[in-house]
């Protein structure tokens, strides 16, 4: 299935939004404005991200292969002719207009269950060369991995022209590896603030090198979680069967609460511009994700939601 990420304004907030889809996916979206972007985990969700961005002007997507997915190569029986088809999907979604990053794709030692950490190097390695044909910049995962992670990507820093990685939970040494690659970025979530040695990282990320996000519908700021002191801003919610354009579903993480992430680093890091802290975060966004001349767009969207 599908997923999608979102990269908007919503409450001057810049995201990237993780939304399983679904037929209620209108009514989420209904909540924020900007940008949306859908990504796939394999092949198949690959195109069907693409299929889904098609149907909307504000959707764009990804195409790659999440590391928890990589025996995919090895079951199509012809891993080169299955990476030839994702090149092929991936100049197929950039001449629409739509595709505009490579990924998911990196390393998860978390779930080795799912495919075994030889196989997920390998492949992640061969998706350097899917961002270097197509000139796309990557969205990565990096979950318990940061050492063979940080050395693919040295490998293959000039194959890429920007990434991020996203839903950080790793240390502070993890974020500094990263943030040594040029135009590399760190991703924060739900899961990047529950406790106090995550808000301490946190703390320490220059703004110019972070985006924020939902990963929605899961990695919600949960009241346990060390960085709900600095939540301000909550919606109304009931459950799936009952709700409306008006509330969001009781326990579920939707793209508009992207602004209690935006609280929560203004909050730990002291930050109390929140409107100039979201215009650098939005902007880190479409620097990576969109053409640089859309920055002019992204000022234009920021001008309107301040002024509504």
């Amino acid at each position: 299935m599908a997923c999608l990420r979102e990269s908007t304004t919503a409450s001057n907030a810049t995201l990237q939004i993780y939304l399983r889809f679904s037929p209620d996916n209108s009514k989420c979206l209904k909540h924020t404005d900007g940008m949306f972007k859908v990504t796939g985990g394999s092949f198949e969700e690959s195109r069907e991200a693409l299929a889904i961005a098609e149907t909307d002007g504000r959707l764009f997507c990804t195409v790659g292969v999440h590391p928890t997915r990589c025996k995919e190569f090895e079951e199509s029986g012809d891993p080169e002719n299955h990476f030839q088809a994702l090149v092929s999907l991936a100049k197929e979604g950039i001449q629409k207009g739509k595709v505009v990053a490579v990924g998911e794709c990196g390393l998860d030692y978390d779930r080795l269950h799912f495919c075994p950490a030889e196989i997920q190097k390998k492949y992640f390695e061969k998706q350097f060369e899917l961002a270097h044909i197509t000139k796309l910049p990557m969205f990565l995962h990096m979950r318990a991995a940061a050492a063979d992670f940080c050395e693919i990507v040295e490998k293959n820093k000039y194959r890429f022209t920007a990434g991020v990685a996203h839903s950080f939970t790793g240390s502070t040494d993890d974020c500094n590896k990263l943030l040594s690659f040029d135009n590399m970025y760190i991703g924060i979530n739900g899961c990047s603030l529950k406790t106090t040695e995550n808000l301490d990282v946190v703390r320490d990320i220059p703004v110019e090198k972070m985006m924020i996000e939902t990963d929605s519908p899961y990695c919600e700021i949960k009241n346990t979680h060390a960085g709900i002191s600095f939540v301000k801003s909550t919606w109304p919610s009931k459950k799936k069967e009952k709700y409306d354009q008006e509330c969001i579903v009781k326990g579920r993480n939707e793209p508009c609460l992207v602004r209690q992430v935006l609280e929560v680093v203004a909050g730990c890091k002291g930050i109390n511009d929140v409107g100039s802290l979201s215009k650098t975060l939005y902007h880190n966004t479409c620097r990576v994700f969109f053409p640089q001349d859309l920055d002019s767009a992204a000022d234009a969207l920021l001008a309107g939601a301040n002024s509504s």
